[in-house]
């Protein structure tokens, strides 16, 4: 039977090992992301920290790599086996905030999805972010330029996805005016 690993294991890795723990197995996230997923990635923390800092939000933004510990109720984090580093991450909620990142739901996960392990963001990642109740969850697709949104209804679970071009303009749903434009994205590609 394979082993099943959780956070203390995960704290003992190489520091310089790119894995997550998703139910206690390994995922390796190697190799690097392509160009294009750095850069969307830098446009959207750009502009949605720009957003942050001049609506005085409660939030912090984090990008990959950046642990986001996900504990079950009762759980002590060091027996946590879900351990993940999305592209990027806003925390609302400064107390789950740590030296290491942050242990809990992040109120918004974005993942930009890779061209070597699709069904990583598109199955696994949106099965645990919505057990773990991750207000927002988009996924990006650079390749065929689209982007799923999943919100969580009534804190229950997700709806189904509302689903976007990078012609179109998107509202991140935990803010209420914050609308991001995904044309001049598509223009830096």
């Amino acid at each position: 039977m394979p082993k099943v690993y959780t956070y203390a294991d995960y704290l003992e890795f190489p520091e310089d090992a790119r894995v997550e723990l998703i139910d206690g197995f390994i995922y390796d996230m190697s190799p690097a992301p392509s160009r294009k997923h750095q850069k969307i990635v830098v446009e959207l923390t750009t502009l949605i920290n720009n957003y942050l800092k001049a609506n005085k939000k409660p939030c912090e933004i984090y990008t990959a790599p950046f642990d986001v510990v996900l504990v079950e109720e009762g759980q002590d984090e060091k027996q946590a086996k879900n351990v993940v580093q999305p592209d990027i991450s806003i925390i609302c909620d400064k107390k789950k905030l740590t030296e290491r990142g942050c242990v809990g739901a992040p109120e918004m996960i974005i993942e930009v999805v890779s061209e070597y392990n699709p069904s990583h963001d598109y199955v696994r990642k949106l099965n645990l972010y919505n057990q773990f109740k991750v207000k927002e969850y988009w996924i990006v697709n650079p390749n065929n330029q689209t982007i799923f949104v999943y919100r969580l209804k009534d804190n229950e679970d997700y709806l189904p996805p509302e689903v976007y071009t990078f012609n179109d303009k998107v509202k991140v749903g935990i803010f209420e005016d914050l609308i991001i434009d995904f044309a001049p994205i598509k223009e830096v590609l």
